[in-house]
């Protein structure tokens, strides 16, 4: 059970960020995915949040648990055990035919059934594995600014080595922004072309399912445990996720300009 003035700060920074995050759900880009290309557009830039996003898991993992030997406690048992249930949904969920896969994974195999172009993320993930760079992986995959901007933040936030900070951008900047306009739209796209859509379809209904839940609540009761009665904490949350928002404002005017090209 959280402290009441955790609480209470958790629904200040809430309040303060919903315009932001409203801006984001009533985004118009959404309303320019009609067609299957259009889609294949929107993926093509998405899948690079899709993967950081997992960047940004597995950091929280490694600082709030022990991932080493010999082994240690480490931290909260409380918040171990959310991050570690957290992973658990996030790196091996199932797919439509039950099969354990990481979101990111059944992301691609979506963009592949599809047919949209996964060139520049493949690219980019191999350049990375291969030089452990991302300015490399970001020049060998032509990634758009916005892209790189976005990754940039995400890792930058990961490098600051702040465990609230961490939480918060993960809690309230990320993957739970997904409207329902949206989903509505690929519905749409999904009577038309059933066997390409298929797999990005039940991509999002899993997610909403699993991240707009469980893991929603989840995530909370960590970021509000981390962030405990330390106003300065709170204030850096609170600036790192306005900056997590922005950052995704630019990446859907990015896709929604490309669309429109």
């Amino acid at each position: 059970m959280l402290a009441t003035q955790s609480q209470d700060q958790l629904a200040e920074l809430k309040k303060k960020i919903e315009p932001m995050q409203q801006q984001i759900v009533n985004h118009r880009v959404y309303a320019a995915i009609r067609r299957l290309e259009d889609l294949n557009v929107f993926m093509r830039y998405h899948v690079y949040a899709v993967w950081d996003f997992m960047s940004l898991l597995k950091t929280l993992q490694h600082r709030l648990t022990c991932t080493s030997v010999p082994w240690f406690p480490v931290g909260n048992p409380n918040t171990r055990y959310l991050i570690n249930e957290i992973v658990v949904g996030e790196e091996s969920d199932i797919d439509a035919d039950g099969l354990r896969k990481s979101h990111f994974e059944l992301y691609l195999e979506a963009m592949n059934k599809c047919n949209a172009d996964t060139l520049g993320i493949e690219t980019f993930l191999a350049s990375l594995k291969a030089n452990q760079s991302l300015e490399a992986a970001y020049r060998a995959s032509s990634a758009p600014k916005p892209v790189r901007d976005f990754v940039d933040f995400t890792f930058s936030v990961i490098a600051s080595q702040k465990n609230h900070v961490l939480a918060a951008v993960f809690t309230f900047g990320r993957e739970d922004l997904i409207p329902a306009m949206f989903l509505s739209m690929v519905n749409d796209i999904h009577k038309d072309f059933p066997d390409n859509v298929s797999l990005f379809k039940y991509y999002l209904e899993r997610h909403i399912e699993v991240d707009g839940g469980h893991h929603g609540q989840l995530a909370l009761e960590m970021t509000a445990t981390l962030c405990g009665n330390n106003p300065v904490y709170w204030e850096e949350a609170e600036r790192a996720t306005i900056q997590c928002l922005n950052r995704r404002i630019d990446l859907w005017d990015e896709v929604y300009d490309a669309i429109c090209r």
